[in-house]
């Protein structure tokens, strides 16, 4: 059986999914729960009571509520990528022989398409219902992360990874109490569910010749989270709020497969194996203030934190060799700032405008083709439209750009035939990146 190769592939895959699962905040982190705040950049998240996404920004919030009320909307996101000076080979001791000693290392061929992130929805909705001046109660559905390239067929960079999708879906019931008119404190419980895909192009040097295996992994797990908040107005005309996300562990347990043509000529068929990878998502904290400057502009502020740097190392264990493979990491934790404001131009229309610093947490020399970002600027603009007291309808555009980066990745792939080990072959691939994204979000809420 091929135990090395099995074993090297597997590895490749499932670490990828941890990559994918972590790369985003200031690169994975979804932002899109309040189209209402997208207006101005999420700057007041955790001290702007507008609507029930507080539930999602401050669960402390809802005690600021007057009464029942629910939020539904989405936010369309539209990346666009740009690939240049691109060098991709393989290099393998095989090589040699099969060039008569001229050379070990061989050009990869492909495509350099880029725009890999496909258009995506995300969508929420949260309810918030005070029970009385204190008391009050919330629940949410939301996505908190999430994570999606699709390269070409033939991916130029394939070798390192042409296919990732990671997403969380999150719900959560909340509770919040007013202890007096300045300080009052939020609780929400969170039931996580996360699941992941990762393809990749794996060179095997066989002896009826050089192929590409298609090496899949699929696997999910769900888990129990919690955050906390906390809000204090000193005065009616500011407040400060505070929020902490706890950090979220899974076990992903899923399937993984490896095929080519070539191993079905040599009868060896589908690869198949289960793969399990321990994962934690960080705990993130959210201070933001709010200050209403006069009856119609209030600004905002707003900073956030992610503790990435838990992310030090992948760890893939396979359900009959133990450790599979151990690789260092090394992400940082991360940092955000937005500041924005809202002007009331009449009582039933509010203009909103914000800007947004994200600072990635990865590293250069770990940068990887499936997320392939770094530090962003996000300029947001929106509106608030009131027909009825009971009725907002909100809007939002967003645009974000990323500094160019640069991916510079190597992969070292061996396997065992017939009890003999052959030479491992190792692909590279360097290349610039250029992200930015459109968002365009909307929003409705109603009042009870």
């Amino acid at each position: 059986m091929y135990n090395n190769f099995k074993k090297l592939t597997l590895a490749a895959a499932v670490a990828a999914a941890a990559f994918a699962s972590q790369a985003q905040a200031g690169g994975y982190q979804i932002n899109e729960q309040s189209v209402s705040g997208q207006g101005y950049g999420h700057a007041g998240r955790s001290s702007n009571v507008n609507d029930a996404t507080i539930v999602f920004g401050n669960p402390a919030g809802m005690s600021f509520l007057d009464r029942a009320q629910i939020s539904v909307g989405g936010t369309y996101l539209n990346v666009n990528s740009d690939i240049s000076n691109v060098q991709a080979s393989q290099s393998s001791p095989a090589f040699l022989q099969a060039t008569g000693g001229q050379t070990d290392t061989l050009p990869v061929s492909g495509t350099n398409e880029g725009d890999m992130v496909p258009g995506t929805l995300i969508p929420y909705a949260f309810y918030a219902h005070p029970v009385d001046e204190k008391l009050a109660f919330g629940f949410g559905v939301y996505a908190p992360f999430g994570s999606k390239t699709d390269y070409e067929d033939g991916f130029q960079g394939r070798n390192q990874g042409n296919y990732t999708e990671v997403a969380v879906l999150s719900a959560q019931p909340t509770v919040s109490y007013r202890f007096n008119e300045q300080w009052s404190a939020g609780l929400g419980i969170t039931y996580n569910r996360v699941e992941g895909e990762l393809h990749r192009q794996v060179p095997v040097a066989t002896p009826a010749g050089l192929t590409e295996a298609d090496s899949r992994v699929d696997g999910d797990d769900e888990a129990w989270g919690y955050n906390l908040g906390v809000i204090y107005q000193p005065v009616p005309e500011t407040t400060l709020g505070l929020t902490y996300r706890s950090k979220v562990d899974y076990t992903l347990e899923g399937d993984f497969t490896a095929s080519s043509p070539v191993l079905d000529q040599l009868g060896i068929g589908t690869v198949t194996d289960d793969a399990s990878l321990d994962l934690t998502t960080p705990e993130t904290v959210n201070f933001s203030l709010t200050q209403q400057m006069s009856d119609n502009l209030k600004l905002m502020f707003g900073a956030s934190w992610a503790r990435w740097s838990r992310f030090d190392q992948i760890r893939v264990d396979g359900r009959e060799r133990g450790i599979v493979t151990l690789e260092e990491q090394s992400y940082s934790n991360a940092w955000a700032f937005s500041t924005g404001g809202e002007y009331q131009l009449t009582p039933t229309l509010a203009l909103r405008a914000g800007v947004a610093l994200d600072f990635t947490p990865t590293q250069d020399d770990t940068r990887s083709v499936r997320i392939p970002s770094d530090d962003r600027r996000i300029f947001s603009l929106g509106a608030g439209w009131k027909p009825t007291p009971d009725l907002t309808l909100d809007v939002a555009y967003s645009y974000l750009t990323e500094r160019s980066t640069q991916v510079e990745q190597t992969k070292t792939d061996s396997f065992t035939v017939a009890g003999q080990q052959t030479p491992p072959i190792t692909s590279n691939y360097s290349a610039d990146y250029k992200n930015e994204a459109h968002g365009f979000g909307a929003q409705l809420t109603y009042r009870f």
